[in-house]
């Protein structure tokens, strides 16, 4: 399982959210008292409630920013470091679907000797399995040999943790593969 290393930029927004989810949440806790002194004196002093100064929300304004910014960067940003938008974009759209393949009619040996196109083969697969595992294959085969995890539990009825065990049985019978991609699992026929 390929988990995505926290260095470089995703480390400097990692850093910037906790930093600014502490500054944001100690700020919200301690409002400044407001203070008034009554008599002729000043020798009475009267506490009227809590409130903020313009220097605390202004600080409140910059971490909330800073929250929002690393938060949503760190959420969407599945590209390692030194990989541009356009590259990455690139890779997902020419990502081979199988080990060693180009696209999913690429032909594939079987053992027997015998050359066969990989959605044949695929198809050869299917046969074999039984219940959940035939449902999880098939709908990745039909988005053509690739699609994100999330996306396998949403087309069935199937929960997540079933979905889950049925691909670890598939991975374990080198049917499938999961890559991790940002917060979830890009599932690939191999």
């Amino acid at each position: 399982m390929d988990v995505p290393a926290l260095h470089g930029k995703r480390l400097l927004a990692a850093i910037l959210f906790v930093a600014a989810t502490l500054v944001l949440a100690l700020q919200l806790i301690t409002p400044t008292p407001v203070v008034v002194s009554l008599g002729q004196s000043g020798a009475e002093t009267t506490q009227l409630g809590e409130y903020f100064t313009y220097p605390e929300v202004a600080v409140v304004a910059v971490a909330a920013t800073l929250l929002g910014g690393s938060g949503t960067y760190l959420l969407f940003d599945d590209a390692p470091d030194g990989v541009d938008t356009e590259t990455r974009e690139r890779q997902q759209t020419t990502t081979p679907v199988g080990r060693g393949t180009d696209n999913a009619d690429a032909v594939r040996g079987d053992g027997d000797g015998i050359a066969q196109p990989q959605s044949e083969a695929w198809d050869d697969t299917i046969e074999r399995l039984h219940n959940n595992e035939k449902t999880v294959f098939t709908i990745v085969r039909d988005a053509g040999g690739k699609l994100p995890q999330r996306d396998i539990v949403e087309e069935t009825d199937l929960s997540k943790a079933t979905v889950s065990r049925t691909l670890d049985t598939l991975e374990s019978k080198d049917l499938l593969e999961r890559k991790r991609r940002g917060m979830g699992n890009v599932v690939v026929l191999t």
